[in-house]
């Protein structure tokens, strides 16, 4: 059995699920990110690629990349990325937004589940993932087939919602997650639930000190992490050897 938010459900039961999530979500994603975060989230992943460093033609794969967000602002800084998401419904608002934009060279959209990813080893300079491990099954397995495709030196870059650090803004936090945001799901999205399920994964999610331990199990080193927000958000690092 693994977690469904609050719930705890078979795995492929819950691949199902959070699928469902995001189906019903996709169209409405964008608009609620900037709801929920009151736009910090856009913040938040300026600088996020700004630590990636990334160099002009060098190969990233963006996981959980259906929106578009990272590969556009990794483009910019003339990054070749591969997006990779396992709901199709995700990567075609993504993609849509991105060539409506024009934004169509250097850009690869896959539907791929990150536990089994279709390359081969040593693809790619850079992996990310934001706001998306929490959604995969089975970590350990993502975790470890991120660091087969990275090359030596290769960095692993992964931005989630984490554990808030300070006990006021703790609470706070949690009457937005399980008050408001499942509110303004209903009224934004029409799908109160998915947005349960979303503030319900969050607290389930390893802490910040666990997920290092588990990129380092994976085999990364040098991993360190960033809290952002007062923990709200961080930002683990670690490096493929």
């Amino acid at each position: 059995m693994t977690d469904f938010g609050y719930k705890e459900v078979a795995p492929e039961e819950k691949t199902r699920l959070v699928n469902r999530v995001f189906d019903s979500v996709a169209r409405r994603y964008d608009v609620m990110n900037d709801l929920m975060s009151l736009g910090v989230h856009r913040i938040w992943k300026r600088r996020f690629v700004a630590g990636c460093r990334l160099r002009s033609g060098e190969r990233l794969l963006d996981l959980a990349g259906g929106t578009g967000d990272i590969a556009r602002l990794a483009s910019d800084r003339g990054a070749r990325v591969s997006v990779g998401d396992i709901n199709r419904s995700m990567l075609q608002v993504g993609r849509e937004r991105m060539d409506d934009e024009g934004r169509i060279a250097g850009l690869d959209w896959l539907q791929v589940n990150a536990e089994k990813l279709p390359f081969a080893s040593r693809s790619f300079d850079h992996v990310t993932i934001t706001f998306g491990l929490r959604n995969v099954t089975f970590r350990d397995q993502a975790l470890a087939e991120m660091q087969r495709v990275l090359r030596p030196g290769g960095r692993v870059h992964i931005m989630e919602f984490s554990k808030v650090g300070l006990p006021v803004l703790g609470r706070v936090y949690d009457t937005w997650s399980f008050q408001v945001l499942p509110r303004l799901g209903a009224a934004i999205a029409g799908d109160k639930e998915s947005y349960q399920y979303l503030a319900e994964s969050i607290r389930r999610f390893p802490d910040q000190p666990t997920l290092a331990g588990m990129l380092e199990a994976a085999g990364f080193e040098d991993v360190a992490w960033e809290n952002l927000s007062g923990g709200i958000c961080a930002i683990h690092r670690g490096v493929c050897l």
